[in-house]
């Protein structure tokens, strides 16, 4: 792909580009012709153009834009398309409905930047180049989580979070939404999770230092509707869009401990919702109540979100209270456990089984990559070795070192940087040169990772300002990246984002400028091998 043509500078890269020289007008006369099947993708695009043009795209059985369904593209899988833009008409094709989401967003890109926005309404019509696309994705699993237990985010910024993913071609929300910091989702059964576990006191300011922790003295508090969340739902599945909803267990729960003690292994202890950063010690109890509970808030999360996923995180659960707890020693010894450190494997094994049950796939954070039930598709986060171990124990794999997908690091080593977690930068580069399935591993071991995801927690971002600033550019990269594959070259994805960085303006995000810091050449250090490799 021409990277001088900034009409032709596509984010992600396309598989198969072939500019046909010539412009196809669209007026106020232009109509979109949508054949069976394809009824909801030519709404979507309507809906998306429309009001940004300033055109009416009206359906009509004459429309020359034209959208199909054609099994002949089977070979090019769910989300694969082809697309076709000649002087007097556009064809786009694909297997299955979600490819023609997909290619939508590629003619949203091909037309102007201004056409994103709605800026030049007025000129009364646009061109696209013409040019011939067949484009499908490496992996299928290309993502993005948000954490609102931290700081919550109303729901209408969550839809516009799930428009810039679906530009991107990025397909999958991660919607981190309980922690010790705060419960944002609502359960009948337990209605305490809310009106007690989503509002705490105060926040810690920044990262610890040598006297400790500073904190603000204002309340933060926020839980979503399940019509909002229904409704989210709804809205990102329009635009190609699944959001994963994680429910964490069994640590990260002070929250729910802070509305229901008994849930704790110290029933009469009263807890707060935590103020503070970082891994909290408190985890549920293992008694027959624990599990009672946590099947009722999955039955009714399932109840909200059709996604084949439920996460149920599984990271950072501080074995002390069990340890310390006669009941949890008595629980580990009767179902036959070395130690009560084992109740960790045991407590997700059981939740894990409950969701397969019920037809769901058990997602959970992998520390080690071998410590999760079979049944569990694993996100490997602390090591790149662990995704490698994983994908050879038989788990399907989403790959998320935090070393290359976390963005609440800081993008560049500029004092001038927002506060952010503590720890060396996270570049644009070393975000592009993440690679989840490298070549070296066995094709048995490539074939089990299903993609990757962008991370952002939130402790230190509190707007939807500050989510653009640390997401953009960078989630830009993951997107190329995850996307084209191999395929993705670290100069031509430069020189094709400086051009879609006018349609990140149009969209008004917040993005870190492009300088010479954030195009540096950086190394990316692996902690499993000890050594520096170039990420070009």
């Amino acid at each position: 792909m021409p990277a001088s043509r900034p009409d032709l500078a596509l984010l992600p890269r396309p598989t198969k580009v072939s500019p046909l020289g010539g412009r196809l007008v669209l007026d106020r006369d232009t109509a979109v012709r949508a054949l069976p099947g394809a009824e909801p993708a030519a709404a979507l695009l309507r809906s998306l153009a429309g009001p940004a043009t300033g055109l009416p795209l009206a359906p009509s059985p004459e429309g020359r834009i034209v959208l199909a369904l054609d099994e002949q593209l089977g070979g090019l899988g769910e989300e694969g398309y082809g697309l076709t833009v000649g002087p007097q008409a556009l064809l786009l094709r694909a297997a299955h409905p979600t490819g023609l989401l997909r290619g939508i967003q590629t003619v949203r890109q091909l037309l102007p930047a201004e056409a994103l926005s709605g800026g030049a309404r007025g000129s009364g019509s646009w061109e696209l180049p013409c040019v011939e696309i067949t484009d499908v994705p490496d992996r299928p699993w290309r993502g993005a989580m948000l954490d609102v237990a931290r700081h919550f985010q109303p729901v209408g910024y969550l839809r516009r979070y799930v428009d810039l993913l679906a530009l991107h071609k990025l397909n999958t929300l991660h919607l981190h939404l309980t922690d010790d910091q705060g419960w944002r989702m609502p359960v009948d059964a337990y209605p305490r999770l809310t009106s007690v576990g989503s509002r705490r006191s105060r926040s810690q300011k920044g990262p610890s230092g040598p006297d400790g922790a500073h904190f603000d003295a204002v309340p933060h508090e926020g839980a979503y509707t399940k019509a909002e969340l229904r409704g989210l739902v709804r809205y990102a599945a329009e635009r190609g869009v699944t959001v994963v909803p994680e429910i964490e267990m069994p640590g990260h729960v002070r929250a729910a401990l802070a509305a229901y003690p008994e849930l704790g292994n110290d029933p009469a202890r009263k807890l707060d919702v935590w103020t503070r950063w970082g891994v909290c010690d408190t985890v549920l109890g293992v008694h027959e109540g624990v599990f009672d509970f946590c099947r009722a808030v999955l039955e009714e999360v399932m109840d909200v979100f059709p996604s084949p996923y439920i996460h149920i995180g599984g990271e950072e659960c501080p074995t002390t209270e069990w340890e310390n707890s006669p009941a949890a020693r008595e629980r580990a010894a009767a179902e036959g456990l070395a130690d009560p450190a084992a109740l960790h494997g045991w407590f997700m094994g059981r939740i894990g089984a409950f969701l397969v049950e019920r037809g769901r796939i058990p997602l959970g954070w992998a520390e080690t990559g071998t410590e999760l039930p079979l049944d569990f598709t694993v996100m490997t986060w602390r090591d790149p070795s662990h995704a490698l171990a994983a994908a050879r124990r038989g788990h399907q794999v989403i790959a998320a070192h935090h070393r290359a997908t976390y963005l609440d690091y800081a993008q560049t080593g500029d004092p001038s940087e927002p506060v952010a977690q503590p720890g060396a930068p996270v570049t644009l580069r070393t975000v592009h040169g993440h690679e989840p399935a490298p070549a070296a591993w066995a094709e048995a071991e490539r074939a089990r990772v299903l993609g990757t995801q962008a991370q952002l927690w939130t402790e230190y971002v509190r707007t939807p300002e500050e989510i653009e600033y640390l997401s953009y550019p960078r989630l830009c990269a993951l997107a190329d990246r995850s996307w084209s594959g191999g395929r993705g070259d670290w100069p031509g994805f430069v020189e094709r984002l400086r051009h879609h960085t006018a349609r990140l303006d149009a969209l008004g995000v917040p993005y870190r400028p492009l300088d010479a810091r954030s195009l540096a050449a950086t190394t990316y250090a692996s902690p499993s091998s000890g050594t520096a490799r170039p990420l070009s």
